[in-house]
């Protein structure tokens, strides 16, 4: 009863955490992007696209593709994406709603890209440290990586650079360079909010029964470790650590699914500077990629 009642402070924790991030977001969306036309990718950047082009509310577009986009998750990603995304894909246009006659804090684009992009990213990075999603565009990334096999960086590029491009059909050169900095911005500010500045860890684990965590981290996480002999210092007996590399923004639910696997584990985090290899560092593969595929 006892851990029950801690699931449910901590489920209820990151819920409350998504309603602050998606209010944060959409009341950024109305004082600086969409009053300076500020497309910073993924559908809140195709709301603004249409808003333009045919004067239609932002909610509503957010809700007309995020609603087909979540039947699409369900469909192909299975019902592991979970109630929090589908609480983000909903609450975000939900919010926009209420704020449409919100005055805009600033008309100067360039206050707008630096302002909207630090507000737009500390909403986002408090969503994902509730490791929940606003959906959307998001959803698309996860299908490129499971289906087309792509790295998230790569097809996060190509899925919001596609959003960014579109602005080109409506919007003047400048301003699409101006939603550039602010999506640069927006990423930068997420990985301060759920990371501080090092973007790697280097996890060790110790645990009496590790065969449960790594079919976790295989097959949950989908991520690589290496087995390492130890001996305890207390008994001095024989001990299997595990070491795993990963992104920062994935540690917490590494941290819960290796708790989840065994509340007695050793985990010790370390930051790790840089990593190179498959999964972390986008110009090795591109190069092995090359030199299994020249031409």
């Amino acid at each position: 009863m006892y851990k029950l009642a801690n699931h449910f402070k901590l489920n209820l924790a990151d819920y409350l955490y998504i309603i602050i991030g998606c209010m944060i977001v959409a009341l950024s969306f109305q004082w600086f992007l969409l009053p300076n036309n500020i497309v910073s990718g993924g559908v809140t950047g195709l709301s603004i696209v249409a808003n333009a082009l045919y004067q239609w509310s932002p909610a509503v577009f957010q809700y007309a593709l995020n609603i087909p986009l979540l039947v699409l998750c369900f469909l192909l990603l299975g019902k592991a994406v979970g109630y929090k995304t589908i609480l983000g894909s909903l609450l975000l246009p939900f919010f926009l709603s209420f704020l449409g006659q919100v005055s805009p804090a600033t008309n100067d684009p360039i206050l707008a890209s630096l302002f909207g992009g630090v507000f737009t990213g500390i909403g986002l990075g408090i969503i994902f440290r509730a490791k929940g999603s606003t959906g959307g565009t998001s959803i698309v990334v996860q299908v490129l990586h499971r289906y087309a096999r792509l790295p998230f960086g790569v097809s996060t590029i190509l899925v919001d650079g596609s959003v960014i491009f579109t602005a080109l059909i409506v919007f003047d050169t400048e301003t699409v360079m101006y939603s550039v900095i602010a999506l640069f911005i927006i990423s930068r500010t997420i990985d301060l909010v759920q990371l501080g500045f090092s973007r790697n860890k280097n996890v060790f684990i110790i645990s009496d029964s590790p065969e449960n965590i790594k079919h976790e981290i295989l097959h949950s996480l989908e991520r690589g470790f290496t087995n390492l002999g130890v001996r305890g210092g207390f008994d001095d007996a024989e001990k299997e650590m595990l070491m795993v590399v990963i992104p920062e923004r994935e540690f917490t639910l590494l941290k819960e699914t290796v708790l989840k696997a065994d509340p007695d584990a050793f985990v010790v985090a370390t930051s790790a500077s840089e990593v190179l290899g498959r999964g972390f560092s986008l110009h090795k593969q591109f190069q092995m990629e090359e030199e299994h595929f020249p031409g």
